[in-house]
């Protein structure tokens, strides 16, 4: 019965992203750019502050160019639907699809950077060394992260990038993205190339997501 459940739970959530998700190859209208402004500081300011900057250890920013590039429309609905309850964020299923469609085109709203989320979504798995993965993240994320990728929950200041609820929505390519180029005006900080903290080499990156992706199971 249980299992029934969670397939019936996961088709519904299917449709509620595909059905919610036809609106974004179209220009969002002024009207629900402003309703996604309201709902936002309705729902969402409290934790992401004011025009979605995000706080280091309690919410993290949204408008963030590089977030915006690399996320996809689902990332963000089935976020937002689904909640992150193993790192303190309720489920706002509620709101209905509408609701978030029009949160999400706020979202977008603040884009600088073309859309790169299907090409970055479609990069192929990570296979690697978890051992390996394992030393780098402890030398390099624990410190924000937490050492078993709690975030915040772990007094922190970077998000809970260790728990279903983030694994579960972000492609391998997402957080290879993320880890190579940072996020600008934020903690996170790039870890590859020159101007990187540390110049780390793809097989590493790849290494730590082998990692992080055993942390979630």
């Amino acid at each position: 019965m249980m299992a029934y459940k969670r397939i019936i739970s996961g088709l519904a959530g299917i449709v509620w992203l595909i059905v919610g998700g036809a609106a974004f190859g179209q220009t969002a209208s002024p009207s629900m750019l402003a309703e996604g402004a309201q709902q936002f500081e309705e729902n969402c300011q409290p934790c992401h502050q004011a025009d979605a900057i995000g706080e280091p250890g309690l919410a993290p920013s949204l408008t963030n160019p590089e977030l915006l590039s690399i996320a996809s429309d689902k990332f963000f609905m089935s976020t937002i639907r689904d909640g992150r309850e193993d790192a303190g964020m309720p489920p706002f299923d509620f709101l209905g699809r509408s609701t978030v469609r029009a949160i999400v085109a706020y979202l977008r709203s603040h884009a600088t950077l073309p859309n790169r989320a299907e090409e970055v979504n479609a990069q192929t798995d990570a296979h690697g060394d978890p051992r390996l993965g394992k030393q780098w993240y402890n030398y390099i994320c624990s410190t924000c992260h937490g050492v078993a990728g709690d975030g915040y929950l772990a007094g922190g200041t970077g998000t809970a990038i260790g728990r279903p609820g983030f694994l579960d929505k972000a492609s391998d390519g997402f957080i290879r993205e993320t880890i190579k180029h940072g996020r600008a005006n934020t903690r996170m900080m790039a870890f590859q190339g020159p101007a990187g903290l540390a110049n780390l080499s793809d097989q590493e990156i790849d290494d730590i997501i082998v990692y992080l992706r055993s942390l979630g199971e």
